[in-house]
């Protein structure tokens, strides 16, 4: 078994600790993730068709809104080292290029005998609507230091 101090250096995540970041959606993050991902959906690209559905709108793709918590669980909590194992997420509602995202975890469960947490996960917009909603499981892998590189 792997040593706390050795996964965290600031000591293991505690249940009910939170963390988050905020972004602003732009219309280059849509071109972005269509290089990555090859989605071309015209609700992303086509204002007149996406106008025409229930979303009124230009909508960014799922993977650019789930993308915030990658960064949140990377760089915040439960840190560097840290992926995804499984995630459960709801989509509520769309997220449109201008928006300002908020990417928020919160501690559930830690394994005391691996370094695996489960998080309660949420992106919320600018104007307080839930964009995503669920958990995810999570590992983190010791990070070597600079003197073992």
């Amino acid at each position: 078994m792997t040593d706390d101090q050795d996964v965290w250096p600031a000591g293991a995540p505690q249940v009910g600790q939170k963390a988050e970041l905020t972004r602003e959606v732009k219309l280059q993050d849509i071109e972005m993730f269509t290089a990555i991902s090859g989605d071309r959906n015209p609700l992303h690209y086509d204002a007149e068709v996406a106008r025409a559905t229930r979303f009124g709108g230009i909508i960014v793709q799922g993977g650019i809104t789930s993308a915030i918590l990658n960064a949140v669980v990377a760089e915040k909590l439960p840190g560097p080292g840290t992926v995804f194992l499984h995630v459960d997420w709801n989509f509520k509602a769309p997220v449109r290029p201008g928006d300002k995202i908020t990417g928020a975890v919160e501690v559930l469960k830690v394994r005391s005998d691996k370094p695996m947490t489960e998080l309660k996960t949420t992106v919320t917009r600018d104007d307080g609507t839930v964009a995503l909603e669920g958990e995810a499981l999570c590992y983190t892998m010791p990070l070597p230091r600079p003197r073992d590189r």
